[in-house]
Order: structure tokens, then C-alpha cells, then sequence
């Protein structure tokens, strides 16, 4: 089967999607496929252009005209991907439904190939809510129904059978694991709880209702100290205000650890500082309580325990995790005691019992799926 997985923007080396768009390509290619990835890039003298399979095969020119032709003409690469006889074309939403993108992939219905639309997470509205946010949220909500139209079904990691009216397949994100290092704690403290959260910070991570807890619970009379290490950068001044005020209200600097986006031997690092990890505490702010998030299969895969506030289907009962309230309610800290004094689990144990969430196996359930269609 040949196959063009597409991507309606670019990518970053370092970034959380890139590394997932990867997996799943690498997964679809453990299933015996024939994948080209198709995205949006800048080349060296300043063009932009798409891509597909390392090539450049559309110019879109240089400056204001290449950013607005990115977004309205696609005439070029759909005549390109028509003539490459693709059997499957797999898209991932930009949550940019408009005249443009319709009027695109109505005319890859001319191969005659299966085309799912993956929607990464569902719902999505209450993710947009700066002004500035509203109107491209207004154009998608006006016209993705019609999109949908001219798409076979919908991905999701969702639990919905249906999104906007379209039959969905449905999977969990799924890991890598020859990218995703094994956790070593290389210091161990009876007296000191280091966890760590890495994330692009967005409000619905909730790291606020952690920093309200270690407050609380480091200002009450117990003999251990709980320590958070953040890795990863504000997305708006937003996050800055909620997380950097209750930490200079409560004099935390000490206890709140700052580091800013870290790849590679420095994550691991900091990682093997860490005891226990913490996932999404705000998805209920976003109105979502169930997801399966990728940053828990990532701590899951580090074989590091970890805690989330929503619910994960593939993690809800695991001895390893511990659930907070999907809430604005104060956090007890007291189960990550307990868990670190008389449940731990190795490393090996953990990342063992997600080895079905291999991008392999995720991708293989797409592909079945498409018998169904």
C-alpha cells in the first residue's frame, strides 16, 4: 500500500508532535506500508514550499505572498499528489477546515484512495481563548462538517464514535520506544519528593494545583519537602501569571525548579533527579475527562509513575498511577508518599506493560480498520 501521511504545517527537531508524527510513520513502515510524509517547510534561501518524501515538489515563494499562498492554494500539490497514485492519504487536522482545504481535499477524492482526517484531540474549542484565537476557531466550527464530507472517517484518541457526524476509528497515542530512554533514579532521598512535569505549558496542564499543594504541604509540619522540576516553555503570558504568582506568593523558588525546554541527555538528566511525574491536572478546563494523553504514555514508556487529574482507559487501574480529582479542588499528596514508600514499581515493570501501545500496534488498528470502510 502506498500511502502519503500529511501534514498541514512544519516541524520542529524538538517538539512533542514532530516526535509523535514520527512514530506513527515509523509505525505504518513496521506494518509493511509504502509512507511518504508530506508537510510545510522553509528552505535555507527562504522559501517556503511543501514537501513530500524529503522533496520540495511545490514553491510557494518567498515573504508575505509564500505565507498566504500556504494558506489558500493548493492547486500545485494536489496536482502532484493525484499524479503519485496514492492508495491512502492520512491527514492530521490543523483544525483549519475553510473554502481552501475543502476545495483541496474534494480534489484528492480523484484517486479514488481512502482519506482519514486524524483530529488529535477532541473537543478542541475551549483550547482557543484569546481573542485573537476566535476568529480562525469561528471559520473552522463554520465549515468543518463540510470537510469532513469529503473524508472516509476520522481518527481520534478519543472514546467518540462519531465527530461531526463522521464514523471515527478509534486508538491510543502510542510510543516509540527506541527514542524514549529508561528512567534511572540516581539519587535517593528519604527526606525530599522530586517531581517533574514536562510540557509546552498550557493553562489546562494544571501545574497551578500543584504548586498550590507542595505549598500547602511544605508549610505544614512533615519531615519530607516536596520538589517540582518543570520542563518546558509558558505558552502565553497567561500560564507565566498562574504558575510564577503562587510561586513568589509562597517563596517557593526553592522548591520550584524552572528549566525551560531541555531535549536529550538534559531531559534524561533531570528526569533521573525525579521520583514521580505529573500529567494534565486542568483538562476539565477544557471540557475533556477522558483522553489518552501522550504524555503519560511518555512517562509511562520512561517507566516512571506518574499522575493525571482526567480519565486514560489505558491507565486508569494501573498500580503505578495515581488520579487526582478532574477539578479546581486541592491536591492530597500524601498517595505519592505512599506509593513511593510501599508500592514503587522498577522502571522495567512500567514500561513493560504498555509495550501493546507501540506506534506499531496503534497504526496496525488503522489499518485494519480500513477493511471495514
Amino acid at each position: 500500500m502506498k500511502v502519503l501521511f500529511f501534514l498541514f504545517h512544519g516541524f520542529s527537531d524538538t517538539s512533542g508532535i514532530t516526535k509523535k508524527v514520527l512514530g506513527q510513520v515509523k509505525g505504518l513502515r513496521n506494518n509493511s506500508v509504502d509512507v511518504d510524509l508530506g508537510y510545510y517547510d522553509i528552505l535555507d534561501d527562504g522559501r517556503r514550499c511543501w514537501v513530500i518524501g524529503e522533496k520540495p515538489v511545490v514553491s510557494l515563494g518567498k515573504g508575505v505572498i509564500g505565507k498566504l499562498r500556504k494558506r489558500i492554494d493548493f492547486r500545485s500539490l494536489s496536482k502532484y499528489i493525484v499524479e503519485q497514485k496514492y492508495q491512502l492519504i492520512y491527514i492530521r487536522s490543523f483544525h483549519n477546515a475553510n473554502p481552501f482545504t475543502i476545495s483541496f481535499v474534494k480534489s484528492l477524492r480523484k484517486l479514488g484512495a481512502k482519506i482519514l482526517l486524524e483530529i488529535p484531540t477532541y473537543p478542541y474549542d475551549l483550547e482557543y481563548q484569546g481573542w485573537k484565537d476566535q476568529i480562525p476557531l469561528l471559520i473552522d466550527q463554520i465549515f468543518r462538517k463540510r470537510l469532513v464530507r469529503y473524508v472516509d472517517t476520522i481518527v481520534t484518541f478519543s472514546d467518540d464514535n462519531y465527530i461531526f457526524e463522521k464514523k471515527t476509528i478509534q486508538i491510543s497515542n502510542g510510543i516509540d520506544f527506541d527514542v524514549v530512554p529508561l528512567h534511572q533514579k540516581v539519587v535517593k532521598r528519604h527526606d525530599e519528593v522530586h517531581l517533574i512535569v514536562v510540557a509546552e505549558i498550557h493553562y489546562w496542564h494544571g501545574i497551578d494545583r500543584i504548586i498550590e499543594a507542595i505549598a500547602a504541604y511544605n508549610s505544614s509540619s512533615h519531615d519530607t519537602k516536596f520538589f517540582l522540576h518543570i520542563v518546558g516553555d509558558y505558552f502565553s503570558d497567561r500560564e507565566k501569571r498562574e504558575i510564577e504568582g503562587p510561586i513568589n506568593e509562597y517563596h517557593l523558588n526553592e522548591f520550584i525548579v524552572r528549566y525551560g525546554s531541555l531535549y536529550g541527555e538534559d531531559l534524561n538528566a533531570v528526569f533521573n533527579k525525579c521520583d514521580f511525574a505529573i500529567g494534565s491536572l486542568g483538562r476539565h478546563r477544557t471540557g475533556i475527562s477522558r483522553m489518552r494523553s501522550l504524555k503519560n504514555r511518555e512517562y509511562a514508556a520512561r517507566g516512571i509513575a506518574f499522575a493525571y487529574a482526567e480519565s486514560d482507559p489505558d491507565f486508569d487501574n494501573s498500580p503505578y498511577v495515581i488520579r487526582f480529582t478532574p477539578d479546581e479542588s486541592k491536591l492530597n499528596l500524601e498517595p505519592i508518599i505512599s506509593y513511593l514508600e510501599s508500592s514503587r514499581k522498577e522502571p522495567e515493570e512500567i514500561r513493560d506493560s504498555i509495550r501493546h501501545l507501540s506506534w506499531t500496534n496503534q497504526m496496525k488498528v488503522v489499518l485494519q480498520a480500513l477493511n471495514e470502510l
